[in-house]
């Protein structure tokens, strides 16, 4: 059974790239990527989809009732055939808090990439909060989302060492490159059915 997936980006796109060269390669067989829904226009993730022939809407944020907007989410992913019960979501650099109905909608089906070790560091500007608390490791964690922000079940994490002397910049393109590893590894098992949730505990099927 195919299962369609939607990424909601803000930005780059670098995960998004990831992502897109995993399923297009056969490594995440089954599961295209039926459409990338922006919430800013002109971002360099659109041209990214593009370049892959991969549809792309721009809903812009010109409201600010949270539940009209995640709506206007909902119907674009559900034309595109991103349904609740076999469909998934992937937040993909996503700058924006999602209503608990919209995530109850797709609960369980949707994932996000956080660049900490959650639960360490959650929210915005991670990487500059474990440099601000002189921790000596640091990385990238895969989690179902939940309403609460960056606190749902994890599935994947990678460890990065931080450097004596590291920069925002060098340490953020070092966790970088481990979240274009284990994003597409966290997708690839939750499309082969290798993913159970036990509460909070994610089990890995081998």
């Amino acid at each position: 059974m195919t299962c369609k997936i939607g990424v909601l980006v803000s930005g780059r796109g670098s995960n998004l790239e990831a992502l897109l060269k995993a399923t297009t390669s056969g490594f995440i067989k089954n599961a295209p990527i039926a459409i990338v829904i922006s919430n800013k226009p002109g971002v360099r993730a659109l041209d990214i989809a593009k370049r892959f022939g991969t549809p792309t809407e721009v809903i812009p944020v010109d409201v600010q009732d949270r539940a009209a907007y995640d709506a206007k989410l909902a119907d674009a992913l559900i034309r595109h055939g991103v349904e609740p019960g076999s469909g998934m979501v992937l937040l993909a650099g996503f700058m924006r808090l999602l209503t608990p109905e919209f995530v109850g909608r797709y609960s369980g089906r949707m994932l996000n990439i956080h660049p900490s070790l959650l639960p360490s560091f959650p929210g915005l500007n991670a990487q500059q909060q474990a440099l601000d608390a002189g921790v000596k490791v640091t990385g990238c964690t895969v989690h179902f989302v939940v309403p609460e922000v960056d606190a749902g079940p994890i599935i994947l994490q990678r460890a990065v060492e931080v450097a004596e002397g590291d920069s925002l910049e060098s340490l953020s393109a070092r966790i970088l490159k481990q979240e274009h590893v284990i994003y597409p590894h966290a997708v690839k098992l939750f499309v082969e059915g290798k993913l159970t949730l036990k509460g909070r505990k994610v089990i890995i099927r081998p």
